[in-house]
């Protein structure tokens, strides 16, 4: 992977983004040592938002089956009744 500082990636940004696009290569930019950001394919972008799709689907999956659980070990109450306690 290829690690420019922002000056450098200033002076680049053209053939930068060629390199993404057309030659499939991701870019590390950083200042001062410290990364900042990268200059990354279409491909991987949507590779990424598809995986974080599927993570947080996973979380909610698992944070659904906690509640059925706790729903199943202490029990359910109505809407009347939740909204009665509630004094709405």
């Amino acid at each position: 992977m290829t690690r420019l500082n922002v000056s450098k990636a200033r002076q680049e940004f053209p053939d930068l983004i060629n390199r993404a696009a057309y030659g499939k290569e991701r870019t590390i930019v950083s200042r001062r040592g410290k990364e900042l950001a990268a200059v990354i394919p279409m491909d991987d972008l949507h590779l990424l938002e598809r995986l974080a799709r599927e993570e947080m689907d996973r979380i909610d999956l698992k944070e659904a089956r906690a509640a059925l659980a706790e729903a199943a070990e202490k029990g359910t109450i109505p809407l009347r009744e939740a909204k009665k306690r509630l004094g709405l």
